[in-house]
């Protein structure tokens, strides 16, 4: 048996924790459970809170880009939170640009982030 990634919702936005290893498994349950609460609940943003991850590979950096297109796909924009200095080495070491991810240091930095692009870039959803 895996360990599901919870997803909270928090106003209009989904906040995904990572606080396990991700396995394939893991992985697939997150983008299943994601797209669906992101088309239950409207939301317009997704926080990825990595704080707890010290170390990642070319996985998990494929992981991130997939999890934030198919957020894009269904209209929640995504921001990865809490990426340590080691962690952000080893993805530019590996070459992972996590192109379309806007990312930031801490959670309100995060939301903040969240605020300003789906006002700037959705004015219509507003």
């Amino acid at each position: 048996m895996t360990d599901r990634v919870p997803v909270l919702q928090i106003g209009d936005v989904l906040l995904v924790s990572i606080q396990v290893d991700l396995e394939d498994r893991t992985v697939l349950d997150l983008q299943d459970d994601l797209s669906k609460r992101i088309v239950e609940t409207g939301a317009r943003g997704v926080v990825i809170d990595i704080s707890a991850l010290e170390i990642v590979d070319s996985f998990v950096g494929r992981m991130l880009a997939t999890v934030a297109a198919i957020s894009r796909v269904l209209g929640a924009e995504t921001v990865v939170v809490g990426m340590r200095p080691a962690v952000a080495i080893t993805l530019v070491e590996l070459g992972l640009t996590l192109g379309g991810v806007r990312t930031a240091l801490n959670l309100e930095a995060g939301l903040a982030a969240l605020r300003r692009a789906v006002h700037t870039e959705r004015p219509d959803r507003a």
